[in-house]
């Protein structure tokens, strides 16, 4: 089998390049990122996925939220376009499989924002969270419409040390762990205090998308699903930190990010998941502080 990854030197492709090779040993990997494929191109796009004989594409290339308020033109290219390029591609050339991962930023106003529950009204109000509903819809239409096999998780914010943050509202999480380990006690909060969103450990992701792309076809009763591990708010990450011997305090200086913060679910349901296809969480907000600090102090 042979395996493309776009975006392979963001937060999740840095982890999953390496994680697909140790789950498909007898698999071919292209890693690929801006520098060596521009997702907006549609005719490199399908060049390379026809001349690699690719069956199974993991779509990760993305403008995250606050990126995405500063270039909107930019987000929806990328993001949009991108993945219909894919599509198309895969389309045309016989792939067997296509992850693109959504986001909770496809919520927005109008829905229950505690135990945001799969299936309810996606009003966003960022581009970023634009790009990820009309995304949505696309997979749905090429499943429906040409049965390509396309799939798809609502992650909210990963927490990881390896994979660079790329400028999405959670970020702050992995700023104030990376500055705790590294021994800076005063950290700068651009959410403020009592945001509570929902988060996910990187190691969480991964399995996720593993056994999510390894579930029977006929097991999945809808296209994108919810997935979560813990909520949590700036407060809570500063006490978890202290509860484990590093000494940190927040002042908080909210920015635009917080508009978009106060867009998203503060709790996520992901019963649909579990039921469907076995999807778990393992590590909870003291876990997921316990190993990132141990992370971030052995890169010191």
């Amino acid at each position: 089998m042979n395996i493309l990854i776009t975006g392979a030197k963001g937060q999740i492709g840095t982890e999953l390049v390496p994680f697909l090779g140790r789950s498909y040993p007898d698999s071919q990997i292209f890693s690929t990122d801006i520098d060596t494929l521009d997702v907006t191109d549609a005719s490199k796009v399908d060049q390379f996925i026809g001349d690699n004989s690719i069956s199974q594409v993991f779509h990760l290339a993305a403008l995250l939220s606050g990126v995405g308020e500063r270039s909107p033109r930019k987000t929806f290219d990328v993001n949009l376009l991108g993945s219909l390029n894919i599509l198309e591609a895969s389309r045309d050339r016989g792939v067997l499989q296509v992850f693109i991962p959504s986001s909770i930023a496809v919520f927005g106003r109008d829905y229950p924002r505690d135990n945001t529950p799969n299936d309810t009204v996606l009003r966003p109000l960022s581009m970023y969270g634009v790009t990820k509903v009309a995304g949505e819809v696309l997979h749905e239409y090429y499943t429906s419409r040409y049965g390509l096999d396309v799939r798809s998780l609502r992650f909210p914010g990963i927490l990881s040390s390896r994979g660079k943050p790329g400028g999405g509202t959670t970020d702050y999480a992995i700023h104030m762990l990376a500055q705790a380990a590294q021994g800076e006690p005063n950290f700068v909060s651009f959410l403020k205090q009592g945001t509570r969103l929902p988060f996910l450990h990187i190691d969480d992701v991964l399995e996720g998308i593993v056994t999510f792309m390894n579930a029977p076809r006929e097991h999945l009763s809808r296209r994108v699903y919810n997935v979560t591990g813990f909520s949590a708010a700036p407060e809570d990450f500063m006490f978890a930190i202290q509860k484990h011997g590093n000494p940190i305090s927040v002042t908080y200086e909210p920015d635009f990010r917080q508009a978009i913060a106060d867009q998203w679910p503060r709790s996520i349901n992901d019963t649909r998941a579990r039921k469907d296809w076995g999807w778990r969480s393992q590590l909870d907000l003291e876990e997921t502080t316990l190993r990132l600090l141990k992370d971030f102090s052995e890169d010191l």
